[in-house]
């Protein structure tokens, strides 16, 4: 079945903090008002906010993340060089989510994050995002550019009236700016450098797993998007599948299968379905593990490229290479 497109405003909650049954479906642009978010007295604690960005290019991944997952701040600014695969991370969690900021609706107000060693900043500007972060290692100062006619993939899923997630997925997005790594500064190539937006508001189960790719670049003289997921909407009636092409959004409604060893992460992915057959080839496994006790992660996020076909809106096979992005498999107790 087709999953609804909702071209006009809609609000994500009833007033009671339940789901209101006309916000399923899925957007080319921002519609949701999400300010109802947390309202309610069931399941304190299942209420989760966050802005992601993540910035590659040919030679280096740097990424900022402001959450509320409200009991904790969860906030990061990383960087990762291709060629070496060294890491700098400066993670903080802030009790209660003390110091941040996030808007009721994406695109309608700055985002915050500040605590010891860190500040983030999201703001939306006449071009596009522009994203700021410092910390006792990094700084970075990037302009993730909004071309005329971009579109990006908003999609909620109900688990039930009470438990769901709204989340836009926003890819390729020419990226230019800078960021210093103790001390060395670099910009971003022209051409080759991408920026890829994460955006959630939801009240999540506390147990999920779920997989996430997504990949930016050009191919034959267009800009491709990659955006792809799964585990998580499986059943739900919703999927978070998409191909953009020179800024247009094709849906793709399929469950995808998704094929790959978890115990070997760097092994080839193979992520399909009737109307796509993507291969990804690893090269760098971001892994994160954390327990502690009522809350736990294991995530593995690889970094690589792209090849394969999806299909666009008229059922042609839309054939490219040398997509770069990253897939990731998650396990969450939060």
């Amino acid at each position: 079945m087709s999953a609804r497109e909702i071209t006009t405003p809609v609000t994500l909650c009833r007033p009671d903090g339940r789901l209101d049954p006309d916000a399923v479906g899925w957007t080319r642009r921002p519609l949701h008002d999400t300010s109802g978010i947390g309202r309610g007295r069931y399941g304190w604690g299942r209420t989760k906010r966050w802005e992601y960005w993540a910035v590659m290019t040919p030679t280096h991944v740097v990424s900022l993340t402001i959450s509320d997952i409200d009991y904790a701040g969860v906030h990061e600014l990383w960087v990762l060089d291709r060629a070496t695969g060294a890491e700098v991370r400066t993670p903080t969690v802030v009790p209660f989510a003390r110091g941040v900021r996030l808007p009721a609706r994406l695109g309608e107000g700055p985002a915050r994050a500040h605590a010891r060693g860190l500040d983030l900043a999201i703001d939306e500007v006449p071009d596009g995002t522009r994203l700021r972060g410092r910390s006792a290692r990094i700084e970075l100062d990037v302009l993730a550019a909004r071309p005329d006619g971009h579109e990006c993939l908003g999609v909620v899923v109900p688990w039930s009236e009470r438990l769901f997630q709204y989340t836009v997925k926003d890819v390729a997005r020419p990226a230019q700016g800078w960021f210093v790594v103790d001390g060395v500064r670099r910009e971003l190539p022209a051409g080759s450098s991408w920026a890829v937006l994460d955006h959630g508001r939801g009240r999540w189960p506390y147990r999920m797993r779920w997989h996430w790719g997504a990949g930016s670049g050009v191919h034959d003289g267009r800009v491709i998007g990659v955006q792809v997921g799964g585990r998580w909407t499986d059943g739900t009636g919703s999927t978070e599948n998409a191909l953009l092409v020179d800024g247009r959004l094709h849906k793709n409604d399929d469950e995808l299968v998704w094929e790959h060893d978890p115990a070997e992460p760097l092994a080839p992915w193979r992520i399909h379905g009737p109307h796509a057959d993507l291969a990804f080839t690893p090269t760098h496994d971001h892994a994160t593990r954390t327990n502690m006790l009522l809350v736990a992660q294991e995530a593995h996020q690889c970094f690589g490229t792209y090849a394969g076909w999806m299909t666009d809106e008229h059922g042609t096979r839309v054939a490219f290479a040398g997509i770069d992005g990253w897939a990731e498999d998650v396990r969450n107790r939060w």
